[in-house]
C-alpha cells in the first residue's frame, strides 16, 4: 500500500513532489524517496522515516528537473533497511528510476529469470528492484527512445509480470513512464494542470495528491494502460496488455485511502458513509429493540462509517477517544509486539462518554485482533456498561497478496474461528461484522461504475490465481517470527 506520484511539468518539480508525498504519508511510513531528471541528469534522495524526516533543504536543492516521481514505503516482504527504500535506479538503458506500489505474486521467477536470461543483476529482495530490470531489459530490446518503444517494451513486462501493481518511472530523456495492472488491483490517478507554459500532467495513487498540487483529475489510468508524460506537456496513452476487468482493492475503501480521495470514480468518503448506513440496517434487522445508548468511532477511519451508522439506530454519536498524531498506525507497524505497545499510546478515552453506556465501537475492520481487545478493554476500564464492536469491513479470514502487509494466516483472528469466537476471544459483548454483499454494494453505490472487487482478504478468491506453495513462502517472509528474526539477525 505504498504511495507513488509522478509529474511531467514546466519547472522544477521536486518541492511539489515533497507536497504530494506528505498527503500520501498514511500510505507508507516506512521510508521515502524522490528522483527527478533534467534532461541530462538523474538524481535521487531516499531514506528511511517519514517525508519530514528524509528530505531537508540541502537535498530539496540537489533535486533539479522538470520531471520526476516520488514514493513513500510500507513494506510487506523482503529485508526492512535502507537498501530497499525507493525509488530504484539503474543506469542502462538510458538511465530509469522506478517506485512500485503493490506486490508481484512471480518474484521468485522473474529474480531466476532477470539473472539468467536477461543477464542483470538484483541487489536487495524487493520486488520492485525485480521489476524495473525487466522493464530496462524489455526497453533495450527496443533499441529506441520514445513512447512508442516504451509501450512495446510494457507489452513485454505484461507477460512477464503478475501480480497487483501500479508503477511511476523516470526514463532519462523522456519523461514521465506510469502503468496499472491488467486488473486494476492498486489505484492509479491521471490529472492535468494547464499553465502560462504549457500543460502539465501528473499521476498518483490517491487523487487527494493532484488535488494538493493543483491538477484536475481527468480519469483514473485503466487496468493495463500505460501513460507517457513528457516535460513538454505531451500525453501518451496506450492500452498494453487486454484488460481482465477493474477489480480494485476494495480493502483501500475501507481502510487505505484517505476520505477525500476518489479512486475509480468512487467518492471514499462517500463509500464508508454507505458502509455504515448498511452496518445500522444490519443491527436493526438483527436486534430491532437493541440498548445501544451511543455509537463511538475508533478513530480515524471509522468515522464516516460510525456516523451514518447512528442515523439509521436514531442514537447518539459520540466521541470517546482522543487519538495521538503523533504514533503512527497500529497496521503498518513492524511486529505484534509494537503493534500492542502502541495502542495505549496511540489512544486515550474520554471516560464521560462512557460511563454506565451501552457503547457500540465501530472500526473499518479487525485483522490481528490485538488492537480491538485493547480498545474494548479500555471501554470497559472507562465505565462502559456493555461494549459492542461493528467491523465495517467482514472477517479478514485470507492474506492479501496484491500489496497489502495482512499476515498470514495463523495471525489472523478470524481465520479457522466462528463469529462467537472472536467475540469471546477479544472480550466483546456482542460483535457485527458487515456482510460481504454488503460491503462490495456500499462501495459500488447507486453508480455501479465498478461492480467487482478484489476481495480476496474475506473470501479468498484472488483474481490472478496463486501457484501451489505461494502462501508457505509468504508465511517465511511476511510472519511478525519471520520480521523478528530478521531485525535481529
Amino acid at each position: 500500500m505504498c504511495g507513488i506520484l509522478g509529474i511531467a511539468a514546466t519547472h522544477d518539480v521536486a518541492a511539489q513532489l515533497y507536497d504530494g508525498l506528505t498527503v500520501l504519508q498514511h500510505r507508507g511510513q516506512d521510508a521515502a524517496g524522490i528522483a527527478t531528471t533534467d534532461g541530462t541528469h538523474l538524481r535521487v534522495h531516499k531514506g528511511n522515516g517519514l517525508v519530514r524526516d528524509v528530505f531537508d533543504a540541502k537535498s530539496m536543492q540537489g533535486l533539479k528537473g522538470r520531471v520526476g516521481i516520488a514514493h513513500c514505503r510500507y513494506p510487506t516482504a523482503g529485508s526492512e533497511g535502507t537498501d530497499e527504500a525507493q525509488p530504484f535506479y539503474v543506469n542502462s538503458p538510458y538511465g530509469i528510476a522506478l517506485a512500485h506500489n503493490g506486490n508481484l505474486i512471480n518474484t521468485d521467477a522473474l529474480r531466476r529469470e532477470v539473472f539468467e536470461q536477461d543477464r542483470r543483476n538484483v541487489n536487495t529482495d524487493s520486488d520492485s528492484e525485480v521489476l524495473l530490470n525487466v522493464f530496462a531489459h524489455e526497453l533495450d530490446k527496443q533499441k529506441a527512445l520514445a513512447p512508442e518503444a516504451v509501450f512495446r517494451a510494457l507489452e513485454g513486462v505484461y507477460r512477464r509480470v503478475r501480480g497487483g501493481y501500479a508503477v511511476v518511472m523516470s526514463v532519462l530523456g523522456l519523461g514521465v513512464v506510469a502503468f496499472r495492472d491488467p486488473n486494476g488491483i492498486r489505484p492509479l490517478v491521471l490529472g492535468k494542470r494547464g499553465t502560462a507554459d504549457g500543460d502539465e500532467y501528473a499521476v498518483a495513487s490517491e487523487s487527494v495528491a493532484l488535488d494538493l498540487m493543483g491538477f484536475e483529475r481527468l480519469r483514473d489510468v485503466a487496468p493495463g494502460e500505460a501513460v507517457v508524460l513528457t516535460a513538454r506537456g505531451e500525453l501518451f496513452t496506450r492500452q498494453c496488455v487486454e484488460p481482465q476487468g477493474l477489480t480494485p482493492c476494495i480493502f483501500e475503501y475501507v481502510y487505505l485511502a484517505r476520505p477525500d480521495s476518489m479512486m475509480d470514480d468512487i467518492s471514499v468518503h462517500k463509500a464508508r458513509m454507505r458502509m455504515g448506513i448498511k452496518l445500522g440496517e444490519k443491527i436493526l434487522r438483527l436486534r430491532p429493540d437493541h440498548d445501544i445508548d451511543v455509537v463511538i468511532p475508533i478513530p480515524d477511519t471509522s468515522r464516516d462509517s460510525a456516523m451514518e451508522l447512528a442515523n439509521v439506530l436514531g442514537v447518539k454519536y459520540r466521541e470517546g477517544f482522543v487519538k495521538n498524531r503523533y504514533v503512527g498506525r497500529t497496521f503498518i507497524m513492524p511486529g505484534q509486539g509494537e503493534r500492542a505497545k502502541s495502542v495505549r499510546r496511540k489512544l486515550n478515552t474520554i471516560p464521560l462518554e462512557f460511563r454506565n453506556r451501552v457503547v457500540l465501537l465501530v472500526d473499518d475492520s479487525i485483522v490481528r485482533g490485538t488492537t480491538s481487545k485493547q480498545i474494548v478493554q479500555m471501554a470497559r476500564e472507562a465505565g462502559a456498561k456493555k461494549v459492542y464492536f461493528a467491523s465495517a469491513a467482514p472477517p479478514v479470514r485470507y492474506p492479501n497478496i496484491y500489496g497489502i502487509d495482512m499476515p498470514t494466516v495463523d495471525e489472523l483472528v478470524a481465520n479457522g474461528r466462528t463469529e462467537a469466537e472472536v467475540e469471546a476471544l477479544l472480550g466483546i459483548d456482542w460483535l457485527i461484522y458487515q456482510d460481504l454483499a454488503d460491503l462490495e454494494e456500499a462501495v459500488s453505490g447507486p453508480k455501479r461504475k465498478v461492480t467487482k472487487f478484489d476481495s480476496s482478504c474475506f473470501n479468498g478468491e484472488y483474481v490472478t490465481g496463486v501457484e501451489p506453495g505461494y502462501f508457505d513462502s509468504i508465511k517465511q517472509l511476511r510472519s511478525d517470527d519471520a520480521k523478528s528474526a530478521r531485525r535481529a539477525s
